[in-house]
């Protein structure tokens, strides 16, 4: 062996010095021979193993199996023979099995030094999830520059611009986060830094081009080329963890939008504030790059390949469709179906997005929550079926708590928003199979199951638009399709996080 083996807890690691049992473990020694009168008076219990199982009582109960305590016992100087003058046995193993039987198993539990890996700083997850929602001001700002007198599948004109170049965004950055997560994981912060400084930019101008491939009013073009512009900044700092610099970049878009609310503003002034946004998030984004630019230099050249970032540009591409579809689908339904777009500023999705993106920053916690406690049950279960049945309960509970969040973040920005409709129960009930789709499919993603989850998000995203092309009710569409994407995740999930090895 390499190296002394610990039998004793709490042992200390001086290899090199004698180690000595405390008294009270000791094996008591082989008594003297006595003749006359003394030796029918010997204090002996009825049964010397009951002395011995008090004594190695902490050991006993501990073990896992029968043969530590036999090596304890060994390592104490116990022969077989010793064995049967002390306790009566033939040898040490019985010894050591019927200890094992007499003393009540104690396995302890996890202790207090244990760092736990993912513990999460809730107050950075709420931050995230402020700098989700805050963006959405935006449109509140850049209103006027879409032509709400001309209408493409009930949307003014611009709008599907504007839709195909997020979608193009959502998808592209998706893929560059994790790439640039792959490198910070492997301590290249000068690769990830690259990444991110010849990824962001690529992606804007993809993002910028097809949106203008598919056409609008110049304003509502230049509008989504700043979008795409502020995705891709806002995906660098993200990355590299600075959503506090993300949040004061939007400040001057908050105030804006909450000035426009009480009075009206010209549109020049609302251009000046969302371009005072854009210039302090890119700013902002440029010099955390440069800094980590700086960083050591990489000895060893490492090579990362592209095509496993292929499974992520496919989940952000799905994740954005059925986000459309759930923001956008009753008024392209309404237009499909009567050829306009009437009514469709009395639907119920705006505060249900609110709620939906307002609620990123819980979602993030509770996947640490998740992998927190799955390493507690990993530590405390004795058998695979118990930590099964506790990772599933722990699964169950954090989806239970992220649904909730969202029915109450939707009642509170109906409340807030003007005019706005409540909610139906096949409407909420569309929301919350959203909700819980997308927070299974981060889950599934930060357990590998990439193409697993991209698959099915991208099945039901297809589903649900060849649907609505073809007149079919967006709310049905959500039940069925986010319905059916949730239950084959949460069947894909609960078999698999149930593994422990998954969580090693």
């Amino acid at each position: 062996m390499s190296g002394p083996l610990r039998l004793v807890p709490n042992e200390a690691d001086e290899t090199v010095q004698l180690r000595v049992l405390p008294l009270k473990r000791r094996r008591p020694t082989l008594p003297a021979q006595r003749t006359g009168p003394e030796a029918d008076q010997l204090d002996l219990s009825p049964d010397p193993l009951d002395e011995l199982a008090d004594r190695l009582q902490d050991i006993c109960a501990d073990a896992v199996h029968p043969y530590e305590i036999a090596a304890f016992l060994e390592s104490d100087g116990l022969s077989d023979e010793q064995a049967g003058l002390l306790y009566g046995r033939p040898d040490a193993f019985t010894v050591a099995e019927e200890l094992f039987e007499r003393v009540e198993r104690r396995y302890p539990g996890p202790s207090a030094e244990f760092a736990n890996p993912w513990r999460a700083d809730p107050w950075r997850c709420v931050v995230r999830g402020l700098v989700f929602a805050l963006p959405g001001l935006g449109y509140l700002l850049g209103a006027n520059l879409f032509a709400a007198d001309r209408m493409r599948f009930g949307l003014p004109s611009g709008m599907l611009a504007l839709s195909v170049a997020t979608l193009v965004s959502w998808s592209w950055n998706q893929a560059l986060a994790h790439r640039a997560y792959a490198w910070l994981g492997r301590g290249r912060r000068r690769s990830a830094a690259a990444c991110l400084a010849i990824g962001a930019p690529v992606g804007a101008l993809t993002s910028a081009a097809a949106g203008y491939v598919v056409g609008g009013p110049l304003g509502a073009l230049c509008f989504a080329a700043g979008q795409s512009v502020y995705l891709a900044a806002a995906t660098v700092l993200l990355v590299l963890g600075r959503e506090k610099f993300l949040l004061l970049a939007l400040a001057p878009s908050a105030v804006g939008a909450g000035v426009v609310l009480a009075v009206d503003v010209p549109q020049a002034v609302r251009t000046a504030v969302l371009l005072a946004s854009l210039g302090l998030a890119v700013g902002l984004a440029a010099r955390e790059l440069l800094r980590w630019r700086r960083a050591e230099a990489e000895p060893v050249p490492l090579r990362l390949p592209l095509y496993k970032e292929i499974p992520h540009l496919l989940f952000g591409l799905a994740v954005g469709t059925l986000t459309l579809i759930a923001g956008l689908g009753v008024t392209v339904h309404q237009a499909v179906s009567t050829g306009s777009a009437q009514g469709a500023s009395a639907s119920p999705t705006g505060p249900a997005m609110i709620a939906l993106t307002l609620s990123l920053g819980l979602a993030e916690w509770l996947l640490f929550r998740y992998r927190a406690m799955a390493v507690a049950a990993l530590r405390t279960s004795h058998t695979p079926v118990e930590f099964a049945r506790r990772t599933g309960g722990v699964l169950l509970g954090c989806l239970f708590i992220y649904l909730t969040t969202v029915a109450a973040l939707d009642a509170a920005a109906t409340v807030l928003w003007p005019g706005a409709p409540a909610l139906g129960v096949p409407e909420l009930g569309a929301l919350l199979l959203l909700g819980g789709s997308l927070w299974l499919a981060l889950l599934l993603n930060a357990f590998g199951l990439s193409w697993s989850t991209a698959l099915i998000c991208l099945a039901a995203a297809g589903a649900e638009c060849a649907g609505l092309l073809t007149g079919a009710d967006p709310t049905v569409l959500q039940l069925i399709g986010c319905g059916a994407a949730a239950a084959v995740l949460t069947a894909t999930a609960g078999p698999v996080l149930g593994r422990t090895t998954k969580h090693r």
